[in-house]
C-alpha cells in the first residue's frame, strides 16, 4: 500500500466512524463531523476552504484552488458525507467500525459512497501542494445531505452559495464498476452520463371508520390500500428504448443477437422475465421502464378500529423526456377504478437529467483509466437511482459519476451493498480509485 491510500484508508476510517447518519429528518445527519474531519486534513494544503451550515449540524466544505488562466475549464470533485441507516444485526462487522479484515474495509458508507469522498480529498490535497499552479480551477465539495433530496446540502448550496460551488464540469458518483458483459477482451466501465428522475407520491385512501369485530362488508381503508398497492405491483408501463441505452448497447460489445433483441422493445421484456440473473435483469429493467416501488404503509389508529385512512408512499423513477404529467397518467391507468377513490399529493419531483460523454472530461476519464486498467473502455451509462449531479447539471454543468473499482467485488455484490447490508471496499479499488482522481486532475487542469 502506497502512502496516497495509506492517507485514503485512515480518512474513510474516520468518515465511517463519525456515523453521520441521514434518516431524512433536519435534525440527523451531523455531518459537522466529517466536515471537521476533512477541514482538518486539507488545512494547510493550499486550498481556500469554506463552510456553509444552512441548518444546526449539516455542514458542507468546499475547498477551491484557483486556476491560472480564466478561461480553463473548472473541474468540481464532489462527495457526499452522509450515509443511511443500518440493522447492525444483519452485518458480520460492525458497520461504523471501520475496520480492515482480509484486504476489505467495512462501514457503512463504503462503497456509497465515502470512499470517493475520502479519495477525493487525497488527491485534491496532493493536487494543491504541488508548486505549479494548474491552469484550470479545482473544486473539492464533501457536501452533506445527499441522502435525502439535497435539502441542506447540493441543492442549498446551487440555489443560495452558487459562486462557491460553481464549476464547467462535475464528477461524482457512481461509476467504473466492472459490467459483467461485453464480448470484448477488456472490461467495460460505465461513465454516468445520465440519471433516471424521481416522482416519489402519497397515496391517501379512505375508507369508513368501525368496530373491528363486524369486519363483515365494511369500508377498510387498509383493505383497499392493499389493492392499491397489488395494482401498482403488478403494473407494466411500456419498454422504452431510449437513445442513452442505445449508445450503451453501442458500446458495451455484446453480442449481436444479444444487442439487437436490447434494442427492441419485445427482447428486452423477453430478457428481463427469463435471465436466471436477478441483479441483471433488475439492472435492464430499470434502465428502460418507468418503475413503481410502493415503499411505506400507514393505517390505522388501534386494533378493533375500522381504518378510515391509510397512505402510501410510492417511489417513481421516470426516463428521460417525462414529466410529472406523464406519470400521474400511468399512475391513474394502474389504479384504474380505484384513481377516483385516492388522493394523488407528490412528495418530490425531479426529471431525468444528463450531459454529453463527447466532452474534454469525459475523454480525460478514459485516457486516465486506459492506463490504470489496460484494454478496458469506458462506456456511457444511465443511473438508475439519483445523485447531487443533477443539481449541477440544471445549473449548467456538465456531471458525470464515476471511480474505479477492482476485480475482486462482483458486479451483483457491488450493487447490492447500494444501502444494504455488509457494506465493504477492497483496498485495491481504494488505490486505484486515488489514482484515477490524481491522473485526471493533472490530465485535465494542469
Amino acid at each position: 500500500m502506497d502512502a496516497a491510500t495509506g492517507e485514503v484508508v485512515e480518512l474513510l476510517q474516520q468518515l465511517i466512524r463519525n456515523a453521520c447518519v441521514n434518516d431524512g429528518t433536519p435534525e440527523s445527519g451531523g455531518e459537522i463531523r466529517s466536515a471537521d474531519v476533512l477541514q482538518g486534513y486539507l488545512e494547510g494544503s493550499g486550498l481556500d476552504l469554506e463552510r456553509f451550515e444552512p441548518v444546526n449540524g449539516r455542514v458542507s466544505l468546499v475547498g477551491r484552488l484557483e486556476g491560472s488562466d480564466p478561461g480553463a475549464p473548472s473541474l468540481l470533485l464532489m462527495g457526499h458525507t452522509d450515509v443511511v441507516p443500518v440493522n447492525a444485526a444483519n452485518w458480520r462487522h460492525d458497520p461504523f467500525g471501520g475496520e480492515v479484515v482480509d484486504g476489505e474495509l467495512w462501514g457503512r458508507g463504503a462503497v456509497d459512497m465515502l470512499n470517493l469522498t475520502a479519495s477525493m480529498a487525497v488527491a485534491t490535497k496532493r493536487f494543491a501542494q504541488r508548486s505549479t499552479r494548474p491552469r484550470g480551477t479545482l473544486v473539492y465539495l464533501a457536501v452533506a445531505d445527499e441522502e435525502t433530496l439535497g435539502t441542506y446540502g447540493a441543492k442549498w448550496l446551487v440555489d443560495n452559495e452558487p459562486d462557491a460551488v460553481r464549476s464547467d464540469y462535475v464528477v461524482t458518483e457512481s461509476g467504473g464498476f466492472r459490467l459483467p458483459f461485453g464480448s470484448g477482451a477488456g472490461p467495460r466501465l460505465p461513465v454516468v452520463v445520465a440519471e433516471k428522475g424521481t416522482y416519489w407520491c402519497r397515496i391517501r385512501v379512505r375508507g369508513t371508520p368501525g368496530h373491528g369485530s363486524m369486519p363483515f362488508r365494511s369500508d377498510n381503508a387498509l383493505v383497499k390500500a392493499a389493492e392499491v398497492v397489488r395494482r401498482i405491483a403488478e403494473y407494466r408501463p411500456e419498454t422504452t428504448v431510449h437513445d442513452i441505452w442505445r449508445r450503451f448497447l453501442d458500446a458495451v460489445d455484446l453480442p449481436p443477437e444479444i444487442a439487437d433483441a436490447l434494442r427492441d422493445p419485445a427482447g428486452v421484456r423477453t430478457f428481463v422475465e427469463s435471465t436466471a440473473d436477478t441483479g441483471l435483469a433488475r439492472a435492464v429493467h430499470a434502465a428502460t421502464h418507468t418503475t413503481f416501488a410502493p415503499t411505506v404503509l400507514h393505517g390505522g389508529v388501534k386494533t378493533n378500529v375500522i381504518p378510515d385512512t391509510a397512505d402510501l408512499e410510492v417511489d417513481i423513477r421516470t426516463l428521460p423526456g417525462q414529466s410529472p404529467e406523464d406519470v400521474r397518467e400511468m399512475l391513474v391507468e394502474a389504479l384504474g377504478d380505484l384513481a377516483e377513490e385516492v388522493e394523488i399529493a407528490p412528495l418530490s419531483e425531479d426529471v431525468a437529467t444528463g450531459s454529453p460523454a463527447d466532452t474534454p472530461l469525459y475523454r480525460s476519464l478514459e485516457r486516465i483509466t486506459a492506463t490504470l486498467v489496460p484494454g478496458s473502455s469506458s462506456v456511457p451509462f444511465m443511473l438508475t437511482g439519483a445523485t447531487d449531479a443533477r443539481f449541477f447539471r440544471r445549473a449548467g454543468a456538465t456531471a458525470y459519476g464515476y471511480g474505479l473499482f477492482s476485480e475482486r467485488i462482483s458486479f451483483a455484490e457491488f450493487f447490492s451493498m447500494f444501502h444494504g447490508d455488509n457494506e465493504r471496499i477492497d483496498l485495491e479499488s481504494l488505490d486505484l480509485v486515488t489514482r484515477l482522481w490524481e491522473g485526471v486532475l493533472e490530465d485535465f487542469l494542469r
